[in-house]
C-alpha cells in the first residue's frame, strides 16, 4: 500500500502561480510513476501531468507550457508548479501513483480555485 498526502492548494487570481505537493509513504518501492490528475465539477477526471521513474513526462494538452511536474526521490514527493493559472484550471487536484502489478493509488485531493 502507498499512502499519499497532498498540500498546497488554495484560492488564487488569474495569472498567478501556485505549487502543490504530494508526499508518498508506505510501500514506495512499488512506485513506477507519480503524477497529478484533476476533476472539475461535472467533468471527468483528467491527466494533468505524470513523471515516471525513468524521467518520462506526460502533460495534458491544456497545461503544456504552463505547468511543470517534478519529483524529489529522496523525499518520495512529487510537485506541480502551476504558472499563469486560468479560471478553467479550477478543480480538485489528485496525486496519483502508478505501481507494480497494475496497481494505482490516489490522494484525497486538494482544491485549487482560480478566480478574481
Amino acid at each position: 500500500q502507498v499512502q499519499l498526502v497532498e498540500s498546497g492548494g488554495g484560492l488564487v487570481q488569474p495569472g498567478d502561480s501556485l505549487r502543490i505537493s504530494c508526499a508518498a509513504s508506505g510501500s514506495i518501492n512499488v512506485i513506477l510513476a507519480m503524477g497529478w490528475y484533476r476533476q472539475a465539477p461535472g467533468r471527468q477526471r483528467e491527466l494533468v501531468a505524470s513523471l515516471s521513474n525513468g524521467g518520462v513526462t506526460r502533460y495534458g494538452d491544456s497545461v503544456k507550457g504552463r505547468f511543470t511536474i517534478s519529483r524529489d526521490n529522496a523525499k518520495n514527493a512529487v510537485y506541480l508548479q502551476m504558472n499563469n493559472l486560468k479560471p478553467e484550471d479550477t478543480a480538485v487536484y489528485y496525486c496519483n501513483v502508478e505501481a507494480t502489478n497494475w496497481s494505482e493509488y490516489w490522494g484525497q485531493g486538494t482544491q485549487v480555485t482560480v478566480s478574481s
